[in-house]
């Protein structure tokens, strides 16, 4: 939610790339993706200082574009009988976490090793297995992939599931690729469910990380999100992001964190620059508990020559309907005042545990392992205290 001071008119700014509201933590399993070059979306900062969407210029080239109409990204396991279908466009920008069923993990039964050749000349491969570790550990795991016949196309796809004694649970996809325009990307997705061994609540962890890069444009782009829910409505979010197109960079991060007891967090960094040497960013945080709490921030814009304009404002909200809002600019305008207002702010994540239990239901059916003999918990009692990811209750 981003904050505003009313009725003041920043001069304008150049475009952002696109913000979405969350990555990654590798596998060791076997490892795949596909997707293109999704069509940019930018923000502009407008006088209320809220944050609207306009148009941009495409990121892909237009044969690119042709490519990003292809269908079919998340193949199942096909019959023997059957090769896998190749995928020649990169994931899309600004997507987030996929859920279960968008990536299709359908991890068999029984083991495959199949290979084969196509009419065009094309090569094409399936394999899966199970793997066994200590501690109980179980990885079951399958794979495909296949490359065109003169090699100028490629694809990877890896699906994963893990699992152990002390009720660990995995679910994970890579892929990876190339094509003919020379475009390359990696992707991959994972969310796991575990017993916090402090809390001992249920917790599951939801991430996502990808990246792309263009053969045909001075373009690319990085993305990582992530998602962290326990069972008592703690909730933490946040990404980071970056890219470039053409003479323009661009940076942004985010995060949300919620207690579960009232207290919110909020936060949004971002910025930009071109090889003229113009630089402009935004960036705000807000806090607030039972009603109380502030937001802040500051935009900004430097020049190639070294002028810099900014703002910087602020919010104080004491809970009674008062606000007090402040700020000032370089350009000498500043103002200082209290009005009455209602103070509105998300004491709830949009998404929570309720909602992600929901959504994870192939993670939540992998079966545990048996405790092997002679294994037994790790118990540490020292005299040290475990540091808590939570913010004090109501501490502003």
């Amino acid at each position: 939610m981003a904050a505003s001071s009313r009725g003041l008119v920043a001069p304008p700014l150049p475009l952002w790339p696109r913000r979405t509201v969350a990555a990654g933590i590798r596998s060791s399993c076997p490892s795949s993706a596909y997707g293109k070059f999704a069509k940019a979306e930018e923000w502009r900062l407008d006088s209320r200082r809220s944050l609207r969407r306009v148009p941009s210029m495409p990121f892909p080239s237009p044969r690119s574009q042709r490519l990003f109409k292809r269908q079919g990204f998340y193949p199942q396991c096909s019959p023997k009988s059957s090769p896998p279908r190749s995928r020649d466009t990169p994931p899309k920008r600004d997507t987030g976490i996929a859920s279960e069923k968008d990536w299709g993990i359908n991890l068999l039964d029984e083991h495959v090793n199949e290979s084969g050749i196509n009419e065009d000349g094309g090569t094409w491969y399936r394999e899966s297995g199970e793997d066994l570790g200590d501690n109980g550990h179980r990885c079951r795991w399958a794979r495909m992939g296949g490359q065109s016949h003169d090699g100028s196309t490629e694809w990877k796809e890896t699906w994963w599931e893990k699992s152990d004694w002390t009720g660990y649970k995995e679910l994970g996809a890579e892929k990876s690729g190339k094509n003919a325009d020379g475009d390359v990307w990696w992707e991959t997705w994972k969310e796991v469910l575990y017993q916090d061994e402090w809390s001992n609540l249920a917790r599951i962890e939801r991430s996502a990380e990808k990246q792309a890069k263009s053969g045909i444009e001075n373009a690319g782009w990085y993305e990582r999100w992530w998602e962290k829910h326990d069972a008592k409505g703690w909730t933490e979010k946040g990404a980071h992001k970056y890219g470039r197109l053409n003479e323009q960079s661009w940076w942004e991060k985010w995060g949300e964190h919620y207690d579960g007891r009232g207290f919110v967090l909020k936060w949004t960094d971002k910025w930009a620059e071109t090889e003229l040497g113009t630089r402009w960013g935004d960036k705000w945080e807000e806090k607030f508990c039972a009603g109380i709490g502030s937001r802040q921030g500051e935009t900004w814009h430097v020049s190639p020559t070294g002028d810099r304009w900014s703002r910087t404002w602020g919010e104080e909200h004491y809970g009674n309907g008062k606000v007090h809002k402040y700020g000032k600019s370089t350009t000498v305008e500043s103002w200082d005042i209290v009005v009455d207002e209602e103070t509105y702010y998300e004491a709830e994540p949009h998404y929570g545990w309720a909602d992600v239990v929901g959504d994870s239901t192939q993670l939540l059916s992998i079966q545990p392992q048996e405790r092997p003999p002679g294994v037994f918990p790790l118990l540490d009692f020292g005299s040290s205290l475990p540091q808590t990811e939570d913010p004090p209750t109501c501490s502003l």
